[in-house]
C-alpha cells in the first residue's frame, strides 16, 4: 500500500497564494509520475499539473503562469505553489503518485505497479 498525505489547502482571498503539500510512503520501489488534480463540485476531476520526474512538467492551461509544481524524488514529496489564485480554482485538491512497489523479495527488486491518491484538501477561494 502507498499512503499519500496532502498538507497546505484552506482559505484564500483572490489573488492570494497558497502551497500544497504531498508525501508518498510505504513500501515503494519507484515513484515515476507525482501530480495534482483537481475537483469542483459537479465537475469532474481534472489534472491540474503533474511531472514524471524526467521532462518538463505538464499543466493544465487554466493554471499556466500561476502554478509551479516541483518534486524531491528523494523525499518522495512534490509540492504545488500557487498563485494569483481565482474564484474559479475553488476545488478539492488531490495528490497522485503511479510507480512500482517493492517485491515480496524486497525493495531491491521492482514489484507490481500502483496508482494511488490522497485523500484531498479543500482550497478555497473566496473574499
Amino acid at each position: 500500500q502507498v499512503n499519500l498525505v496532502e498538507s497546505g489547502g484552506g482559505l484564500v482571498q483572490p489573488g492570494g497564494s497558497l502551497r500544497l503539500s504531498c508525501a508518498a510512503s510505504g513500501r515503494i520501489f519507484r515513484i515515476n509520475g507525482m501530480g495534482w488534480y483537481r475537483q469542483a463540485p459537479g465537475k469532474p476531476r481534472e489534472l491540474v499539473a503533474a511531472t514524471t520526474g524526467g521532462g518538463d512538467p505538464n499543466y493544465a492551461d487554466s493554471v499556466k503562469g500561476r502554478f509551479t509544481i516541483s518534486r524531491d524524488s528523494a523525499k518522495k514529496t512534490v509540492v504545488l505553489q500557487m498563485i494569483s489564485l481565482k474564484p474559479e480554482d475553488t476545488a478539492v485538491y488531490y495528490c497522485n503518485a503511479d510507480g512500482n512497489f517493492c517485491s515480496v523479495y524486497g525493495c531491491m527488486i521492482r514489484g507490481e505497479r500502483f496508482d494511488s491518491w490522497g485523500q484531498g484538501t479543500q482550497v478555497t477561494v473566496s473574499s
